[in-house]
């Protein structure tokens, strides 16, 4: 292959705000007396990633929280409470950046007693806590962040586990999309933020499109910095250079400013954009997005997810209360949830009793569980990453009313790269031992 702040979102609910506050109001010294499983949660309630982001996995918390412990979810998720015991959550803001995460997070594990952390949609939030849940020696979930070097660079992690997708497998699965649905493109180009995350998706993505897409070239390749908000000069060079592919992985308030100025502009009406993170804001596109855009959710999630009982009891219990479909990082955040309470149940522990670190890491490390999206296989990075497939489909708007079509789905075996081979060599090697239907 030759390589020649807007925002719509209306995600904003009051009442976990209020959730927030209640539950990080408890001292310490309650915490640890009052015989709770408590679990810290961190996602952003300020800033441009929490509308479509962090107020949606917030809120998917509160839901199932509040009917675990009323033992009101289908089996195998019946059982109430974790082990049978009551949780309490301490709901905390991921904005501030990696420096300020690292000092909530030992708040969290040191002042607020907590038994367990999910959290963290930022990728540099991630990588700054992996070391330290392994000091503390505290069960910690990476709920969304996708950085592939979370266990790149925690290879011995005891702790640390993540129940969502890493970003190669997104990007892999966007190319696998392109080349089932449109193998004759030729002109590809790519708008990222300018930091790991954005270079390492685009570099995902490229070197993939190298070996599925080898008569496509890159015809042009735009790194605003984050949060830059305004892209009126990366539309325009994009826009000059024609492509037929525009593939971004722009997340929060960025990616909902990139396509309200790329559409406005007309850029989205010449070429088709790939969003690796779009079904974030499926419900609130509207009119404002174009047709035939491709979007993906990072894995079987949100408007992609299965129809099983239970997606379809978290579906329900969640637009009762918010009034709105769950996105895909309350999925996610749903999926962890359900990963902490199935490592509490398979720790080997007595009823009613609160398991160590240890024994939730060894009640998930390489297990197999049941969750909204399906099946979740811990095959990866020895035990402590999930494996599945991922859906990709474009995004339709008709008659006021938003729907997904064409969706294509693909294995997890078929864009996940084997245990102990970094993508980089996978793809280099032209993705050996893939299984692809």
């Amino acid at each position: 292959m030759k390589n020649n702040k807007a925002t719509f979102s209306k995600y904003l609910v009051s009442g976990v705000a209020a959730l927030a506050l209640t539950a990080g109001m408890a001292t310490g010294a309650s915490a640890a007396e009052n015989g709770k499983f408590r679990v810290g949660i961190v996602t952003f309630l300020s800033g441009a990633a929490a509308g479509p982001f962090g107020v949606p996995s917030a809120n998917a918390a509160k839901v199932l929280v509040e009917a675990l412990n009323k033992g009101e979810l289908p089996a195998p998720y019946d059982k109430m409470g974790i082990n049978g015991v009551e949780i309490e959550a301490v709901i905390i803001d991921e904005a501030g950046g990696a420096t300020k995460q690292v000092e909530e997070y030992r708040n969290l594990v040191q002042r607020q007693k907590v038994d367990a952390v999910i959290g963290y949609v930022s990728s540099g939030d991630c990588l700054a806590i992996a070391p330290v849940a392994e000091e503390l020696k505290t069960f910690t979930i990476a709920y969304d962040c996708g950085t592939p070097r979370l266990f790149a660079d925690n290879a011995d992690a005891q702790y640390m586990f993540r129940t969502g997708l890493d970003a190669s497998v997104d990007n892999i699965g966007a190319v696998r999309y392109l080349a089932a649905t449109r193998p004759d493109v030729t002109r590809l180009s790519g708008i990222q933020q300018n930091y790991s995350w954005g270079q390492d998706s685009w570099a995902d993505f490229t070197a993939a499109a190298a070996k599925l897409l080898p008569e496509s070239e890159i015809v042009e390749e735009q790194f605003p910095k984050i949060y830059q908000g305004q892209y009126g000069a990366e539309i325009s060079a994009l826009s000059v250079k024609r492509p037929e592919i525009v593939h971004s992985s722009f997340w929060g308030g960025d990616m909902e400013a990139l396509v309200l100025q790329a559409n406005a502009r007309g850029l989205l009406e010449d070429a088709t954009g790939l969003l690796t993170c779009g079904e974030a804001s499926f419900a609130t596109y509207k009119d404002q997005a174009p047709n035939g855009m491709i979007i993906g959710a990072r894995g079987p999630f949100g408007a992609f997810a299965p129809d099983n009982a239970l997606n379809t009891w978290f579906k329900g219990a969640y637009t009762a209360a918010y009034d709105l479909d769950p996105v895909y990082p309350a999925t996610k955040m749903a999926q962890a949830i359900l990963g902490l309470k199935f490592a509490a149940e398979n720790s080997g522990v007595a009823d009613k009793e609160i398991p160590t670190a240890e024994q939730l890491a060894s009640g998930i490390k390489g297990a197999t569980f049941e969750s909204v999206s399906g099946t979740v296989e811990m095959a990866r990075a020895n035990g402590h990453q999930a494996m599945q497939g991922i859906t990709y489909g474009e995004y339709h708007y008709e008659d006021d009313k938003a729907s997904i079509v064409n969706k294509v789905s693909f294995s997890g075996e078929c864009v996940t790269p084997p245990e102990g081979v970094s993508a980089a060599e996978w793809i280099a090697e032209g993705f050996p031992g893939a299984q692809c239907n």
